[in-house]
């Protein structure tokens, strides 16, 4: 059953006799020990998401938690080796996005280095998430079973075991049979006390992964599949209920330990939740947050290893409920020893990528980064799809006239400053590059109608795509030449067919106005020619024609900048008014 919010002292105590107004309160800590007697077990569990292969600590403000320097696989195993020592009925899971849009370290070597590092670690259990689907379903059981890479090898030259944890789908079965991709849950047993932990990806999956990715799985509704779920697991004898799901929601405030304000799906998904789930750990929206959501406690970690979330719960041996818990989350730091075993692990791999990974592939002049201004442009992604373009714009190779990029697939910021790697300050590295772009799309050169272009335009601010269904605004980021003006009064359509944010009589294209009958040849990648993001629009372009992979074509750009170096793109393609 749901317990309720107490604050007691510095620390947050979460118990069954306190009550608590309003839908999302904010929750605090550091921990006060709970005293521990015969009826009562203590369980600890060490939550994660969103982790995305980064074994080494992230670079540039992305690697701090306000001004601590965090993050980094050798740093996240001591922390949390030092946790479980303060509780022998310990439990390390993760809500999703483990592996995918990951750093060439793991990239490169199809994420096998992660999935290696977790097993180190001594990760449990993993809900999967939408990035673990990026490569398709066999290599996402190819994680999980192990086994040699079908086209590449293992190219660390010795085998994969896979993943010694548990992957969790309860949401995503089979079209045809209604099975799950994989187990719903586990029930785990602390010193006679049993804890349910149910494992499910965002219903949303299919509209932002390549729909190929996913071919033959169904997402479903994720509160309504853990309803489901508890008359079984009470049968079971089960009353402890942990979910970890991989959606998440938008704190209005940036506060690791609180959630004023918060927003996203995962404030509906919470409350059409049955009062026996005791607990969400999610994910996806790469923010921190501690708090209660009707009744229930709520927590991210962040994103990258940057933090852990250190869950107590108590458990009544008689009613075999939660009748407390203390929940924290912890900055992993880096001023604690590194782990050996992953050390080692994250050298051996750097030897074998450094040759390509540390190859100068160009210059830039200053940082490009994916910093957003008010009409949400951001000059690195406004780069990439000029450097797109410029890899499409001829008659052989697709006779393009603009490209389009998705901000989700712009992964990282390019720094001017130089790199550990010591190619020095401008120079950018394969490696770098790689980063920014870990995807490995390849780009589709396709003929568009103005008026098509127009209905893709207008799809960055409505349906799914719209806060007013649980999406955020995923503005396109164009190359040069074309230019339009959005409303953020008229954004935010639930249906697409009555959206107008988007003033058809100011989108241009070299200064001549789209005509909407008149075709026109447009490049995205592969990711978004399939339908990724809800662009589904861009399926019905014809005339398709293949292209260098996204990566490639960047590199390709920044060669013709030459030793003057690629400048940053503007942010004046887009005009936005109230």
């Amino acid at each position: 059953m749901r317990f309720r919010l107490l604050l007691v002292a510095a620390s947050v105590v979460l118990a069954a006799s306190a009550i608590v107004s309003g839908s999302a309160v904010g929750a605090q800590s550091p921990q006060a020990p709970i005293l521990q007697d015969g009826s009562v077990v203590e369980v600890q569990i060490l939550g994660l998401n969103d982790f995305h292969g980064h074994l080494e600590p992230p670079g540039g403000f992305g690697g701090r938690v306000g001004s601590v320097d965090a993050g980094g696989a050798e740093y996240l195993a001591t922390h949390i080796a030092e946790l479980e020592t303060t509780n022998a009925n310990s439990i390390v899971v993760s809500a999703g996005d483990l592996i995918g849009a990951s750093p060439l370290l793991s990239a490169l070597f199809h994420d096998e280095p992660t999935i290696e590092a977790m097993n180190k670690i001594g990760l449990d259990l993993n809900a999967v998430g939408n990035h673990e689907f990026d490569e398709g379903v066999t290599e996402l059981r190819r994680m999980k079973e192990g086994g040699c890479h079908p086209d590449d090898g293992c190219l660390d030259g010795d085998g994969f075991s896979g993943a010694n944890f548990d992957f969790l789908a309860a949401n995503v079965v089979d079209e045809e049979t209604g099975e799950p991709l994989f187990a719903p849950y586990r029930i785990k047993n602390f010193n006679g006390a049993r804890v349910a932990f149910v494992g499910m990806t965002l219903e949303g999956t299919p509209e932002i992964v390549s729909p190929s990715a996913v071919a033959g799985y169904e997402f479903r509704d994720e509160a309504e599949t853990v309803n489901a779920l508890v008359p079984e697991l009470r049968r079971r004898g089960v009353e402890s209920i942990v979910v970890l799901l991989h959606e998440g929601g938008l704190p209005a405030n940036f506060d690791i330990n609180g959630c004023a304000g918060i927003s996203g799906p995962i404030v509906d998904i919470t409350e059409r939740m049955d009062d026996a789930v005791d607990l969400v750990i999610s994910g996806h929206t790469h923010q921190p947050y501690n708090c209660v959501i009707d009744g229930t406690p709520v927590t991210s970690a962040y994103s990258y290893g940057r933090l852990v979330t250190d869950i107590d719960l108590r458990i009544d041996r008689a009613t075999r409920d939660v009748v407390g818990a203390s929940i924290n989350n912890e900055i992993v730091t880096r001023d604690v020893e590194k782990s050996p075993e992953i050390t080692s692990l994250i050298e051996r791999y750097r030897e074998l990528a450094a040759p390509i990974a540390n190859r100068p592939i160009g210059r830039i002049t200053d940082d490009i980064t994916r910093e957003n201004n008010d009409s949400l442009e951001q000059s690195l992604g406004n780069t990439i799809a000029d450097a797109q373009l410029a890899a499409t714009d001829d008659a052989d190779t697709g006779d393009a006239v603009l490209a389009l990029m998705n901000p989700g697939g712009v992964r990282a910021d390019l720094f001017f400053e130089s790199s550990d790697a010591g190619e020095g300050d401008g120079v950018v590295t394969y490696g770098e590059a790689f980063t920014v772009q870990p995807f490995g799309n390849s780009l589709v050169t396709m003929s568009l109608t103005g008026a098509q272009i127009e209905r893709v335009l207008e799809k960055q601010f409505c349906g799914t795509n719209s806060p007013a269904n649980g999406g955020r605004y995923r503005v396109l980021l164009p190359s040069a030449g074309l230019h339009y003006t959005w409303t953020k009064s008229a954004a935010g359509a639930a249906d697409c067919t009555i959206a107008d944010a988007v003033d058809p009589d100011s989108i241009t294209l070299n200064g001549t106005a789209l005509e909407p009958s008149a075709s026109y040849r447009v490049t995205v990648n592969s990711f978004l020619a399939d339908g990724g993001d809800g662009f589904t629009t861009l399926t019905e372009g014809t005339d398709r024609l293949g292209g260098a992979v996204d990566v490639d074509a960047f590199e390709a750009y920044l060669g013709e900048a030459g030793d003057a170096g690629l400048p940053p793109a503007p942010r004046n393609r887009i005009d936005v008014q109230p």
